[in-house]
């Protein structure tokens, strides 16, 4: 069902967008059906059983039993069909493909940011390719916000202090709305941008310009600029866990418990450290709270993420000088210890 002319829906330009009304159109048919039905019975029974002289005093009457067993499954039927329809939609738009291109947004009073993983950066104006899954990591500098996609029916909460993601397919080039769905303050209603969703040839002529390198690459930068390769060594002779293949594999904590390394853990290890120490090391990171900005820990989150996931699991094997020597963080930027050449560090 094509419902993109229907003033009520806007454009369709995602791969969800008409499962989604799909969806909406079959609730809007069955709710509205039952509730015209309703009134339409109670305007009837109404005049039908209207007092009258003959039945002044109430009588008894039994309904038969297959209209109650009727109005109680039929009922049930329909929206079970509707929760399971509504179910396999949700986990089709919650599960990101995994060859989508990554890009990382930040919400701010009253603007957003976008930066691809080659370096490009923009405000209030997102350029992707058609026919390409996008996965959106998301971040807030300071209130919720709601990043919303209408033409592609998708939709997030951006929330300070952590990562959350979505994703969508545009199916079709041209120019879409983005606005914030949560009300953020005074200039909430400007808070609003453009997708231009290209052809992939030129989108790789947008990328070819005006980068100033990879996010993993400014990670890297950073990586070094806070000293963090004096105690991350990828020769395990560091005060640090090794980053190389850390990110999507399973870190063993103090406590015995377990957490995959990805996005938030990462963040979190830099800005509050001894939220979660690794086994077999001790908690001697500084906090990087309020010097790290929002954009800043999206490159260097990146460059752990580029570091790749060839390991399955990070269990470092104690030993005497490991436990008076180690960091309690897989990501420690800047331990307080100047770099020192002959510890190897990572250049």
């Amino acid at each position: 069902m094509m419902l993109s002319d229907f003033p009520l829906w806007p454009e369709q330009a995602s791969t969800v967008a008409p499962g989604v009304d799909a969806l909406m159109t079959f609730m809007c048919i069955v709710c509205g059906g039952v509730s015209v039905l309703t009134f339409f019975v109670i305007f009837i029974l109404a005049i039908k059983y209207r007092r009258t002289s003959e039945n002044q005093l109430a009588q008894d009457y039994e309904p038969p039993k297959a209209l109650e067993a009727a109005w109680i499954i039929i009922p049930f039927l329909i929206f079970m069909f509707m929760f399971v329809w509504g179910s396999w939609l949700y986990f089709r738009i919650q599960r990101v493909p995994e060859n989508a291109i990554d890009i990382y947004a930040t919400g701010k009073q009253w603007m957003w940011k976008f930066q691809h993983a080659s370096g490009q950066r923009e405000i209030n104006t997102l350029h992707v390719p058609v026919g390409r899954p996008i996965r959106i990591t998301m971040a807030s500098e300071d209130v919720i916000h709601s990043l919303f996609f209408p033409a592609f029916r998708v939709k997030s909460d951006v929330l300070p202090n952590r990562y959350k993601t979505m994703w969508f397919q545009a199916t079709k080039t041209g120019r879409f709305h983005i606005f914030c769905a949560e009300y953020c303050g005074t200039q909430h209603s400007g808070m609003i941008g453009w997708v231009e969703v290209m052809e992939p040839v030129d989108y790789q002529k947008w990328l070819a310009g005006g980068a100033e390198g990879s996010l993993a690459s400014q990670g890297e930068k950073l990586f070094q600029k806070y000293a963090c390769n004096t105690c991350h060594t990828n020769d395990a002779t560091g005060r640090g866990p090794v980053l190389l293949g850390l990110y999507g594999t399973t870190v063993t904590l103090s406590n015995n418990a377990t957490v995959t390394a990805d996005e938030n853990y990462i963040r979190e290890s830099i800005l509050n450290p001894q939220a979660k120490i690794v086994k077999g090391f001790a908690p001697v990171m500084p906090t990087f709270q309020g010097q790290v900005s929002e954009d800043d820990l999206l490159k260097l989150v990146s460059y752990v993420h580029s570091l790749g996931t060839q390991k399955t699991a990070v269990v470092p094997v104690e030993t005497p000088s490991s436990k008076d020597t180690s960091a309690g963080s897989p990501l420690k930027p800047g331990a307080g210890i100047p770099p020192q050449k002959d510890k190897g560090a990572t250049p």
